[in-house]
Protein backbone atom coordinates (compact mmCIF):
# COMPACT_ATOMS: atom_id res chain seq x y z
CA UNK A 1 0.00 0.00 0.00
CA UNK A 2 1.20 3.11 -0.94
CA UNK A 3 0.69 6.76 0.90
CA UNK A 4 -0.54 9.21 -2.18
CA UNK A 5 -0.88 12.82 -1.08
CA UNK A 6 -2.10 15.52 -3.41
CA UNK A 7 -1.81 19.05 -2.45
CA UNK A 8 -4.18 21.93 -3.13
CA UNK A 9 -7.58 20.91 -4.40
CA UNK A 10 -8.14 24.21 -7.30
CA UNK A 11 -9.16 23.18 -11.01
CA UNK A 12 -6.03 20.55 -11.16
CA UNK A 13 -5.31 19.40 -7.71
CA UNK A 14 -9.58 18.80 -7.74
CA UNK A 15 -9.65 16.82 -10.83
CA UNK A 16 -6.68 14.52 -10.55
CA UNK A 17 -7.52 14.07 -6.44
CA UNK A 18 -11.13 13.29 -7.27
CA UNK A 19 -9.95 10.43 -10.00
CA UNK A 20 -7.27 8.75 -7.62
CA UNK A 21 -9.03 8.69 -4.95
CA UNK A 22 -12.38 7.51 -5.99
CA UNK A 23 -10.14 4.45 -7.81
CA UNK A 24 -7.41 4.05 -5.17
CA UNK A 25 -8.64 4.24 -2.30
CA UNK A 26 -8.99 0.17 -1.97
CA UNK A 27 -5.18 -0.21 -2.61
CA UNK A 28 -3.69 2.38 -1.06
CA UNK A 29 -4.09 5.48 1.57
CA UNK A 30 -5.01 9.00 -0.11
CA UNK A 31 -4.56 11.56 1.71
CA UNK A 32 -5.36 15.68 0.30
CA UNK A 33 -4.13 18.98 1.98
CA UNK A 34 -6.43 22.13 1.45
CA UNK A 35 -6.60 25.68 3.18
CA UNK A 36 -9.13 27.19 4.83
CA UNK A 37 -12.51 27.01 3.59
CA UNK A 38 -11.66 24.16 1.42
CA UNK A 39 -10.30 22.39 3.92
CA UNK A 40 -13.46 22.46 6.03
CA UNK A 41 -16.15 21.92 3.02
CA UNK A 42 -13.95 18.52 2.36
CA UNK A 43 -13.60 17.29 5.74
CA UNK A 44 -17.30 17.61 5.99
CA UNK A 45 -18.24 16.51 2.91
CA UNK A 46 -15.80 14.83 0.69
CA UNK A 47 -14.14 16.72 -2.52
CA UNK A 48 -16.82 17.16 -5.36
CA UNK A 49 -16.19 16.63 -8.84
CA UNK A 50 -18.73 18.04 -11.70
CA UNK A 51 -17.90 16.32 -14.80
CA UNK A 52 -19.14 14.61 -17.78
CA UNK A 53 -16.87 11.75 -16.97
CA UNK A 54 -18.58 10.65 -14.11
CA UNK A 55 -22.87 10.38 -12.41
CA UNK A 56 -21.20 10.05 -9.10
CA UNK A 57 -19.85 13.33 -7.88
CA UNK A 58 -18.39 12.83 -4.83
CA UNK A 59 -15.43 10.86 -3.47
CA UNK A 60 -13.98 10.81 0.51
CA UNK A 61 -10.23 10.74 0.89
CA UNK A 62 -8.56 8.64 3.93
CA UNK A 63 -7.38 11.83 5.21
CA UNK A 64 -7.61 15.43 4.81
CA UNK A 65 -4.93 18.21 6.15
CA UNK A 66 -4.75 21.57 6.89
CA UNK A 67 -0.95 21.51 7.62
CA UNK A 68 1.82 20.12 5.27
CA UNK A 69 3.26 19.41 8.59
CA UNK A 70 1.10 16.73 9.47
CA UNK A 71 1.65 14.15 6.09
CA UNK A 72 3.73 11.14 7.37
CA UNK A 73 5.80 8.97 4.90
CA UNK A 74 4.33 10.06 1.91
CA UNK A 75 5.07 7.67 -1.25
CA UNK A 76 4.16 10.50 -3.95
CA UNK A 77 2.89 13.93 -3.85
CA UNK A 78 1.19 15.53 -6.21
CA UNK A 79 1.77 19.38 -5.95
CA UNK A 80 -1.23 20.92 -7.38
CA UNK A 81 -0.58 24.58 -6.25
CA UNK A 82 -0.39 27.74 -8.14
CA UNK A 83 3.59 28.86 -8.72
CA UNK A 84 3.83 31.49 -6.65
CA UNK A 85 2.93 29.13 -3.63
CA UNK A 86 5.36 26.64 -5.18
CA UNK A 87 8.60 27.64 -2.70
CA UNK A 88 6.67 27.95 0.63
CA UNK A 89 5.03 24.51 -0.41
CA UNK A 90 8.77 22.83 -1.32
CA UNK A 91 9.88 24.19 2.49
CA UNK A 92 7.46 22.48 4.12
CA UNK A 93 8.19 19.40 1.82
CA UNK A 94 11.40 19.05 3.10
CA UNK A 95 10.73 18.74 6.70
CA UNK A 96 8.39 15.39 6.06
CA UNK A 97 9.53 13.51 2.79
CA UNK A 98 11.75 10.39 3.37
CA UNK A 99 14.29 9.26 0.99
CA UNK A 100 11.74 7.15 -1.15
CA UNK A 101 8.89 9.85 -2.19
CA UNK A 102 8.54 10.93 -5.20
CA UNK A 103 7.46 14.26 -6.14
CA UNK A 104 5.41 14.59 -9.38
CA UNK A 105 4.63 19.01 -9.70
CA UNK A 106 1.30 19.19 -11.68
CA UNK A 107 1.73 22.82 -12.96
CA UNK A 108 2.37 24.06 -16.34
CA UNK A 109 5.79 26.20 -16.37
CA UNK A 110 9.51 25.11 -17.99
CA UNK A 111 11.44 26.01 -14.43
CA UNK A 112 9.22 23.80 -11.66
CA UNK A 113 11.55 20.97 -12.34
CA UNK A 114 14.51 23.35 -11.42
CA UNK A 115 12.82 25.19 -8.37
CA UNK A 116 11.98 22.55 -6.86
CA UNK A 117 14.87 20.83 -7.26
CA UNK A 118 16.73 23.96 -5.93
CA UNK A 119 14.73 23.09 -2.50
CA UNK A 120 14.59 19.59 -2.51
CA UNK A 121 17.76 18.56 -4.19
CA UNK A 122 17.85 14.57 -3.83
CA UNK A 123 14.28 12.82 -4.40
CA UNK A 124 13.21 11.76 -7.58
CA UNK A 125 11.29 14.74 -8.87
CA UNK A 126 9.12 13.98 -12.37
CA UNK A 127 8.79 17.23 -14.94
CA UNK A 128 5.30 17.27 -16.56
CA UNK A 129 2.75 19.47 -18.08
CA UNK A 130 -1.13 19.66 -17.97
CA UNK A 131 -4.19 19.73 -20.21
CA UNK A 132 -7.56 20.31 -18.99
CA UNK A 133 -10.32 22.53 -18.92
CA UNK A 134 -11.36 22.95 -14.96
CA UNK A 135 -11.77 25.81 -12.24
CA UNK A 136 -13.60 26.01 -8.84
CA UNK A 137 -17.05 26.42 -8.61
CA UNK A 138 -16.72 27.06 -5.04
CA UNK A 139 -14.89 25.57 -1.79
CA UNK A 140 -14.53 22.06 -2.03
CA UNK A 141 -15.97 22.03 -5.32
CA UNK A 142 -13.88 21.54 -9.28
CA UNK A 143 -15.94 21.58 -12.40
CA UNK A 144 -14.35 20.39 -15.16
CA UNK A 145 -15.55 20.98 -18.97
CA UNK A 146 -14.67 19.46 -22.54
CA UNK A 147 -12.35 16.63 -22.97
CA UNK A 148 -10.97 14.66 -19.80
CA UNK A 149 -7.95 16.38 -18.66
CA UNK A 150 -4.25 14.79 -19.59
CA UNK A 151 -0.52 15.16 -18.11
CA UNK A 152 2.20 14.47 -20.00
CA UNK A 153 5.69 13.26 -17.68
CA UNK A 154 8.46 11.75 -17.40
CA UNK A 155 11.67 10.40 -15.67
CA UNK A 156 13.64 12.70 -13.63
CA UNK A 157 17.23 13.24 -15.59
CA UNK A 158 19.13 13.23 -12.20
CA UNK A 159 17.57 9.60 -11.64
CA UNK A 160 16.45 8.42 -15.01
CA UNK A 161 16.90 4.91 -14.20
CA UNK A 162 14.91 4.69 -11.16
CA UNK A 163 11.62 2.54 -11.22
CA UNK A 164 8.69 5.03 -10.53
CA UNK A 165 6.31 2.33 -12.32
CA UNK A 166 4.15 2.29 -9.63
CA UNK A 167 2.90 6.13 -10.33
CA UNK A 168 1.94 4.97 -14.23
CA UNK A 169 0.59 1.93 -12.47
CA UNK A 170 -1.74 4.41 -10.24
CA UNK A 171 -3.25 6.61 -13.13
CA UNK A 172 -4.12 3.52 -15.26
CA UNK A 173 -6.13 2.39 -12.26
CA UNK A 174 -7.55 6.11 -11.60
CA UNK A 175 -8.27 5.86 -15.40
CA UNK A 176 -6.25 9.08 -15.92
CA UNK A 177 -4.74 10.03 -19.48
CA UNK A 178 -1.14 10.20 -19.58
CA UNK A 179 1.39 9.88 -21.60
CA UNK A 180 4.90 8.90 -19.78
CA UNK A 181 8.14 9.79 -21.64
CA UNK A 182 12.05 9.39 -21.28
CA UNK A 183 12.17 13.39 -22.20
CA UNK A 184 9.38 15.05 -21.27
CA UNK A 185 10.85 18.37 -21.63
CA UNK A 186 10.08 18.92 -25.47
CA UNK A 187 6.04 18.77 -24.37
CA UNK A 188 6.50 20.98 -21.04
CA UNK A 189 8.32 23.90 -23.43
CA UNK A 190 5.70 23.17 -26.65
CA UNK A 191 2.86 24.17 -23.88
CA UNK A 192 4.68 27.23 -22.35
CA UNK A 193 5.13 28.23 -26.02
CA UNK A 194 1.20 28.28 -26.27
CA UNK A 195 0.19 29.70 -23.15
CA UNK A 196 2.79 32.19 -22.30
CA UNK A 197 2.43 34.02 -25.30
CA UNK A 198 -1.47 34.09 -25.10
CA UNK A 199 -1.19 34.79 -21.29
CA UNK A 200 0.92 37.85 -21.43
CA UNK A 201 -0.70 39.20 -24.82
CA UNK A 202 -4.50 39.09 -23.73
CA UNK A 203 -3.18 40.42 -20.12
CA UNK A 204 -1.55 43.67 -21.60
CA UNK A 205 -4.47 44.20 -23.58
CA UNK A 206 -7.14 43.08 -21.25
CA UNK A 207 -8.75 40.96 -24.59
CA UNK A 208 -9.61 37.49 -25.33
CA UNK A 209 -8.33 34.87 -28.03
CA UNK A 210 -10.24 36.14 -30.58
CA UNK A 211 -8.96 39.04 -30.83
CA UNK A 212 -5.48 38.57 -30.14
CA UNK A 213 -5.42 36.21 -32.99
CA UNK A 214 -7.19 38.93 -35.36
CA UNK A 215 -6.12 42.75 -34.00
CA UNK A 216 -2.74 43.17 -36.28
CA UNK A 217 -0.89 44.82 -33.21
CA UNK A 218 -1.78 41.70 -30.47
CA UNK A 219 -1.04 39.27 -33.30
CA UNK A 220 2.65 40.99 -34.19
CA UNK A 221 3.08 40.50 -30.10
CA UNK A 222 2.24 37.34 -30.23
CA UNK A 223 4.36 36.25 -32.50
CA UNK A 224 7.32 38.32 -31.25
CA UNK A 225 7.20 35.97 -27.73
CA UNK A 226 6.98 33.27 -29.51
CA UNK A 227 9.85 33.29 -31.66
CA UNK A 228 11.69 34.75 -28.57
CA UNK A 229 10.58 31.41 -26.62
CA UNK A 230 11.56 29.45 -30.11
CA UNK A 231 15.04 30.92 -29.49
CA UNK A 232 15.44 30.45 -25.85
CA UNK A 233 14.81 26.63 -26.30
CA UNK A 234 17.39 26.47 -28.95
CA UNK A 235 20.02 28.00 -27.10
CA UNK A 236 19.65 24.92 -24.55
CA UNK A 237 19.43 22.10 -26.52
CA UNK A 238 15.65 21.33 -26.62
CA UNK A 239 14.54 20.86 -30.24
CA UNK A 240 11.03 21.99 -30.96
CA UNK A 241 9.19 21.83 -33.92
CA UNK A 242 10.38 23.57 -37.18
CA UNK A 243 6.89 24.73 -37.34
CA UNK A 244 5.76 25.34 -34.16
CA UNK A 245 4.86 28.74 -33.95
CA UNK A 246 2.28 27.74 -36.83
CA UNK A 247 0.92 24.49 -35.17
CA UNK A 248 0.53 26.42 -31.93
CA UNK A 249 -1.13 29.60 -34.16
CA UNK A 250 -3.31 26.88 -35.69
CA UNK A 251 -4.74 25.54 -32.22
CA UNK A 252 -5.29 28.62 -30.91
CA UNK A 253 -8.28 29.20 -33.19
CA UNK A 254 -9.93 26.49 -32.08
CA UNK A 255 -10.44 27.82 -28.55
CA UNK A 256 -13.66 30.03 -28.47
CA UNK A 257 -12.70 33.22 -29.09
CA UNK A 258 -14.08 34.69 -26.37
CA UNK A 259 -11.88 32.88 -23.72
CA UNK A 260 -9.12 34.25 -21.73
CA UNK A 261 -6.32 33.09 -19.30
CA UNK A 262 -6.19 32.65 -15.61
CA UNK A 263 -3.50 35.72 -15.33
CA UNK A 264 -5.62 38.34 -16.96
CA UNK A 265 -8.57 37.19 -14.48
CA UNK A 266 -6.33 37.42 -11.85
CA UNK A 267 -4.51 41.16 -12.98
CA UNK A 268 -8.69 42.10 -12.93
CA UNK A 269 -9.79 41.17 -10.17
CA UNK A 270 -6.52 42.97 -8.51
CA UNK A 271 -5.34 39.49 -7.00
CA UNK A 272 -1.87 40.14 -5.33
CA UNK A 273 -0.27 36.95 -6.63
CA UNK A 274 -0.39 35.90 -10.29
CA UNK A 275 1.58 34.62 -12.77
CA UNK A 276 3.74 36.92 -14.68
CA UNK A 277 6.85 35.17 -13.23
CA UNK A 278 6.07 31.94 -14.12
CA UNK A 279 5.59 33.29 -17.89
CA UNK A 280 7.68 36.16 -18.25
CA UNK A 281 10.04 36.15 -15.87
CA UNK A 282 10.97 32.60 -16.19
CA UNK A 283 11.94 33.85 -20.89
CA UNK A 284 13.51 36.54 -19.30
CA UNK A 285 15.59 34.83 -16.34
CA UNK A 286 16.53 31.92 -19.26
CA UNK A 287 17.89 34.76 -21.88
CA UNK A 288 19.60 36.69 -19.50
CA UNK A 289 21.58 33.15 -18.55
CA UNK A 290 21.82 33.10 -22.26
CA UNK A 291 22.49 36.34 -23.27
CA UNK A 292 19.71 36.36 -25.70
CA UNK A 293 17.46 39.54 -26.38
CA UNK A 294 13.98 39.15 -25.52
CA UNK A 295 12.66 42.88 -26.06
CA UNK A 296 8.87 41.57 -26.36
CA UNK A 297 8.90 39.50 -23.93
CA UNK A 298 10.67 42.22 -21.76
CA UNK A 299 8.25 45.27 -22.78
CA UNK A 300 5.28 43.14 -21.95
CA UNK A 301 6.33 42.02 -18.32
CA UNK A 302 7.14 45.67 -17.76
CA UNK A 303 3.62 46.68 -18.86
CA UNK A 304 1.98 44.58 -17.10
CA UNK A 305 4.31 44.40 -13.88
CA UNK A 306 3.41 48.57 -13.85
CA UNK A 307 -0.52 47.96 -14.45
CA UNK A 308 -1.98 50.56 -11.51
CA UNK A 309 -5.57 49.96 -11.77
CA UNK A 310 -8.00 47.10 -11.86
CA UNK A 311 -9.86 46.48 -16.04
CA UNK A 312 -13.12 47.29 -16.14
CA UNK A 313 -14.37 43.98 -16.86
CA UNK A 314 -13.89 39.86 -15.47
CA UNK A 315 -14.07 37.74 -18.00
CA UNK A 316 -14.48 33.64 -16.93
CA UNK A 317 -11.12 32.15 -17.12
CA UNK A 318 -10.35 29.45 -19.23
CA UNK A 319 -7.90 27.08 -17.44
CA UNK A 320 -4.58 25.99 -19.21
CA UNK A 321 -6.57 25.62 -22.56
Amino acid sequence: MKNIVVIGLGGIGGYFGFKINRENKKENHIEFVARNDTYKKVEENGLTLLSPEFNDTVTIPDSVYQNISEIQNPDLILICVKDYDLENVCNQLATVITPKTVILPMLNGVNIYERIRTIIPDNIILPSCIYISSYIKEKGVVEQIGKPGKIIFGKDPEHFSSDISFVTELFKKSNINFDFKDDPFIDIWTKFLFVASFALVTSKYNSNFGTALSNKIQRNKLNGIMKEIKTVTLAKGIALPEDIIEKTIKIAYSIPYEATTSLQLDLNIRKGNNELELFAGAILKYADELNIKVPFTKKIHDDIYNLKSARVFVTKSLNDC
